[in-house]
């Protein structure tokens, strides 16, 4: 070191030392020092915050401003990023490392524009989610209350259908053990999915404020599971049960008849029909087969179980929705037809449960199917052998 840098060294040491002596010294006196006045401090010199309104304000007098990209507007107007955020809220897709068949929008964060059935002309994201709870949820709720509320209504008024007449003690077979199996599956199968699906979409309404948000959490979590596993047996069993009843459920002129006769549920004597009445045939094809189609097709598909399928977010909103739109379709005419084969009519739970009807049953709420087993074109006994625990089941000859 430097005997110049030494001897400046000691100068300001002794001129610390005789400041703290004069403050040590004025402490114990007890007098005042001076007051000094303020002095203005002098500008500093440093990195001033940039304002890029201020920046070239006349920047944007180029014809080419609205075009320009980032790096273009980053030289006219540093720190103005517009155009980089206008290409994210458009949709365009910028660069990302993973690959397109792992991650096909990894490189696009928010989705184009589009406008959904009841939304409004929005980011795709925006517009599903109006869709889904300004429209879906709380329409679709409606109408399965509304649905309970007249079935409550028809029972109280016009209690159970049948028994009307007395019965014969010989039994007409009605169902195979395998239609049984495939019916049972598929019911078991479809309340599992139904009740999980209603505890997701509906449950926050509900349940949350009475078991509180941890426990409704754990509860979607194990139902959306059950959903996702469950699924697979409800497509398989539907696929069974549209090809073990599509004979029977093919339209026919009486069809038409106990159509316009609202199959005489408004009076006191059935409409004759064949196996399946109209408005069960209805329920095969409305309720049941293109439905349950469409929520099949589509609870694969959000369960990323379609092999080669490009799952983009837009065809997910899309898949979703189609998947509620026609859960709810299926719920709300199975309800019904839960309805009728419980205490709807008398002795149809029965059929289904052992596979037998009296005589009496198939004459008075299927006619014609009545006749023509009678007559010999359909056999009393379908299966290879009789039920011996239903009295009155006759062996098949």
């Amino acid at each position: 070191m430097s005997k110049v840098s030494i001897a400046t060294l000691r100068i300001w040491g002794v001129a610390l030392t005789l400041s703290c002596g004069l403050g040590l010294a004025t402490a114990q006196t007890g007098a005042a020092a001076p007051a000094v006045p303020a002095q203005p401090q002098p500008a500093v010199a440093g990195v001033k915050s940039a304002n890029i309104f201020e920046i070239a304000p006349d920047a944007s007098a180029d014809a080419n401003y609205a075009g320009q990209n980032n790096a273009e507007r980053g030289k006219v107007q540093p720190g103005n990023n517009a155009p980089m955020w206008r290409d994210v809220g458009k949709g365009v897709t910028g660069y990302s490392s993973l690959p397109v068949s792992q991650a096909p929008e990894a490189g696009n964060l928010i989705q184009p524009f589009v406008q959904y059935p009841g939304s409004n002309l929005t980011t795709a994201g925006e517009a599903w989610r109006q869709t889904r709870n300004d429209w879906l949820i709380p329409y679709g709720g409606a109408v399965l209350f509304i649905v309970l509320l007249t079935l409550a209504i028809f029972y109280k008024t016009k209690g159970p259908l049948g028994g009307h007449l007395p019965d014969t003690g010989r039994k007409i077979e009605r169902f195979t053990p395998l239609e049984r199996a495939a019916h049972w599956s598929n019911a078991g199968a479809f309340i599992a999915l139904a009740v999980s699906g209603i505890v997701m979409a509906f449950g926050k309404f509900f349940i949350l404020p009475v078991i509180g948000s941890t426990l409704f959490g754990w509860l979607t979590f194990a139902l959306k599971n059950l959903h996702n596993f469950v699924g697979p047996l409800f497509a398989v069993s539907l696929l069974i049960i549209v090809v073990t009843f599509i004979k029977d459920n093919i339209a026919n002129a009486s069809d038409f008849v106990w159509l316009s006769k609202l199959g005489g549920m408004l009076g006191d004597k059935e409409v004759p029909s064949h196996r399946f009445n109209a408005g069960e045939k209805g329920l095969f094809w409305w309720g049941i087969t293109i439905p349950g189609i469409v929520v099949v097709g589509s609870g694969l598909f959000l369960d990323k179980l379609i092999p080669g399928a490009m799952y983009l977010r837009g065809d997910m909103q899309i898949a979703h929705m189609l998947h509620l739109v026609c859960a709810l379709v299926m719920m709300a005419l199975i309800l019904g037809h839960i309805y009728m084969g419980t205490v709807g009519v008398k002795g149809a739970y029965g059929a289904m449960k052992t596979g037998y009807v009296d005589e009496a049953w198939a004459k008075e709420h299927h006619e014609l199917w009545y006749d023509d087993v009678k007559a010999g074109k359909i056999p009393a006994q379908r299966s290879s052998t009789a039920d011996a625990s239903v009295p009155g089941a006759i062996a098949k000859a």
